[in-house]
């Protein structure tokens, strides 16, 4: 019975071709939208990822970047230095803003750093300085390009003036990017001088981020200590409940569009080869065993069109970035996962409706010509 469903499969390749790429869109639909909001929630917390800090210090309660506002006293600072197990401590200044350069302007987290700050900054510089210096900036790469700012420009950030001093990679995504200028234009804008948003903390070596975060909220007041890992974990949970909703009616409507594919697709095979059933049942064949052909048909169907559509996906993977997109895709396992179900789920459903013709097919009424 499966080389029966591989040749009614096969045999028709025009067919094949328009069942199995039909399959393959719809199923690409869901993949791609998976592979988008996994790319963003990746870009999003590019920052605390690259951060080099083993521990995230924020105000009491706060655990995560994103439309979230921390202040801490500076003392918390020296107090954060001497708790056992810590190495090194920068206190970084954050808020949302724009960057205006003429008639462009673009949303990015604009983080302060101290002078010569060993980490926290920009991980990977194209062109120009590691840090900003004085009024300057670092802004990135893709986004100045696509705003006509070149190294030595001035943009507007906080109603002040900052010089372009550096390019970097990887700090922008779909929505906004990170621009890095220095603690003292910071605090002189903002007016900040005896607090900090966020400290950022190396732990010595040997030393449990776990354990060392868990030291710093027991010792020090006020504050809620996490590992980079947890910190990134609740910045990504933030933009999962801003579009849930979103990402659920996109593949249910996925969903919908590759089951009434592969329904009319094995529907329509099967009603074309009657003739080929009922010759099967008049010989003896059993109804099981065509069942099985049907059910094998449209599973392998499924497969080809999640191959194809895979396929296709990681190929837009390569190629929008190569394009300057700030549109990051990437396929995890998890949506590997969930497709593949749904995939299994389709074949299962869209072979039900042949199932029921082929329950009631008559091979003498076949032969008669009706």
């Amino acid at each position: 019975m499966i080389r029966l469903a591989f040749r009614n499969l096969f045999q028709n390749k025009i067919r094949l071709v328009i069942s199995v790429g039909g399959v393959a869109l719809a199923l690409l639909l869901i993949l791609s939208l998976d592979a988008i909001f996994t790319g963003v929630e990746r870009q999003v917390t590019a920052y605390i990822e690259h951060s080099g800090a083993d521990v995230w210090v924020s105000q009491a309660d706060v655990r995560n970047m994103h439309m979230a506002s921390s202040s801490l006293p500076d003392s918390i600072t020296r107090k954060v230095k001497y708790v056992p197990g810590v190495a090194s401590v920068i206190p970084i200044h954050y808020l949302t803003n724009n960057v205006v350069a003429g008639d462009e302007r673009n949303l990015a987290y604009i983080i302060g750093l101290p002078e010569n700050a060993e980490f926290g900054g920009p991980w990977v510089i194209s062109s120009g300085q590691n840090l900003p210096g004085d009024k300057g900036v670092i802004l990135n790469r893709n986004i100045a390009e696509k705003s006509g700012i070149a190294l030595g420009d001035e943009v507007e950030i906080l109603g002040d003036e900052f010089k372009v001093t550096g390019f970097s990679e990887g700090t922008a995504s779909l929505v906004n990017s990170v621009a890095f200028i220095s603690m003292d234009d910071f605090e002189e804008m903002r007016g900040s001088y005896d607090t900090v948003s966020f400290l950022l903390v190396k732990v010595s070596d040997g030393e449990s981020p776990e354990v060392v975060a868990a030291r710093i909220e027991t010792q020090v007041r006020d504050v809620t200590a996490q590992t980079r890992t947890d910190f990134a974990t609740q910045e990504r949970q933030v933009i999962k409940d801003m579009s849930t909703d979103l990402i659920t009616i996109m593949n249910l409507i996925g969903f919908l569009i590759g089951l009434a594919v592969m329904a009319l697709t094995v529907y329509t095979s099967t009603l074309s080869r009657r003739r080929e059933y009922g010759m099967l049942k008049a010989l003896g064949a059993r109804n099981t065993d065509l069942y099985l052909t049907v059910l094998a048909q449209a599973i392998l169907s499924v497969v080809l069109g999640f191959l194809f559509g895979l396929v296709i996906t990681l190929l837009l993977t390569v190629v929008i970035p190569v394009f300057g997109s700030n549109l990051l895709l990437e396929v995890s396992s998890t949506s590997l996962l969930k497709v593949g179900s749904v995939s299994l789920v389709i074949a299962a459903l869209s072979a039900m409706l042949p199932i029921r013709q082929i329950a009631g097919l008559d091979p003498v009424m076949v032969f008669r010509g009706r």
